[in-house]
């Protein structure tokens, strides 16, 4: 598990380079930023640049993790489709090759040709990175890959965060986490963008996070703040201005970073009361959560507990599709979510919207 955990904090390193150079390198930039129009306006490719340096991180990932823990193939899921259709109207499935140019020579296909844009892409998926440092000597957790598997949220690069989530097959319960934040800050002298990583492993007594545990003391809710996204319902706002006070809501993007804002204690909460996360969002920085005494419920199935006299909270699980919907929406968080590090400031929440939604 501590060899599972160094490799994750490695490809979430090599993912967060290709987002950079994605973003550092002129010809691939200028991909990011191109309006087609007239007669190239349909050319696929460009329109969905964004998704395919998210398809491309998300297949460096699998290969890698693939590669290292066989065992592993066919458990590691993502986001995107990796199936592309090029200009040309050649379906093209993105896959990681056991060569770099190999790599280059595939993606010059989905690229129509583009060959320097293809070759900087293989260069970094195909960069070796030393290690990543962090406190995994001695960490001893009684799984074995074969019983693990993984969500990949490869980056989506308007919000900037690599989320790799790792969750029990038989129950769903999240174990372990690596969230990698690319574009964190710019060095000061080179000017370029340096990354921040965090990660958390939970399991039974076994609690071990990146970040320090929470000091919570004897905090008033009148000073809990909660997160939320700018279009969240009218009444969700003022339910939690009623509890909070208006100074203590803040708005955000991305319900990755949301997430993470409740793990720095940034937030002491993050709310939505829409379906409009998924698995991939949720399941990396929920392990996080775990590992400091907190997690991430089901806010739906929260407040009907709550409503019908139980103080059961929910939490979410990763291992089981909604049957009932098609597509990326069988992997959806359809009851919304609630994301805490402390079970009593959130009972005081789940209090406040009660029977509001």
């Amino acid at each position: 598990m501590a060899d599972l955990l160094r490799l994750l904090l490695q490809v979430g390193e090599k993912a967060a380079n290709v987002a950079r150079v994605c973003r550092q390198e002129a010809p691939l930039f200028q991909l990011l930023v191109q309006e087609k129009t007239g007669d190239d306006k349909n050319k696929k490719f460009v329109q969905d640049f964004k998704t395919l340096a998210d398809v491309v991180i998300q297949e460096m990932i699998r290969h890698d993790v693939g590669t290292q823990f066989p065992e592993m193939v066919g458990f590691i899921h993502g986001e995107e489709s990796n199936k592309f259709e090029n200009g040309l109207g050649e379906s093209v499935t993105v896959t990681v090759c056991s060569t770099e140019e190999e790599t280059a020579k595939l993606l010059a296909t989905v690229l129509d040709g583009d060959k320097t844009a293809a070759s900087l892409l293989a260069q970094a998926i195909h960069q070796d990175l030393a290690s990543i440092e962090a406190s995994t000597d001695g960490l001893t957790v009684p799984l074995s890959p074969s019983e693990l598997a993984i969500w990949i949220d490869p980056i989506g690069l308007h919000c900037a965060l690599v989320l790799i989530g790792v969750y029990l097959r038989s129950t769903g319960e999240p174990v372990m986490g690596v969230i990698n934040q690319p574009f964190n800050h710019k060095d000061p002298a080179g000017g370029g963008w340096r990354g921040k990583h965090y990660w958390g492993v939970s399991y039974g007594n076994i609690n071990v996070c990146s970040v320090s545990r929470p000091n919570h003391g004897s905090k008033s809710q009148q000073g809990l703040s909660v997160v939320l996204s700018a279009s969240e319902k009218q009444v969700v706002k003022e339910a939690l201005t009623s509890l909070c006070g208006p100074d203590k809501l803040i708005y955000a993007s991305g319900a990755g970073y949301k997430i993470l804002c409740v793990i720095q204690g940034l937030s002491d909460i993050y709310i939505l009361s829409e379906g409009s996360t998924f698995k991939w969002d949720s399941c990396a920085p929920h392990a996080l959560l775990r590992a400091l005494g907190g997690g991430v419920a089901d806010l739906s199935k929260s407040l009907q507990s709550t409503c019908e006299g139980q103080e059961t909270l929910t939490e979410l699980t990763y291992n089981q599709p909604y049957t009932q919907h098609k597509g990326a929406d069988r992997w959806a968080n359809h009851g919304g979510l609630v994301a805490f590090r402390d079970s009593s400031q959130l009972r005081s929440i789940i209090d406040a919207l009660k029977g509001k939604l």
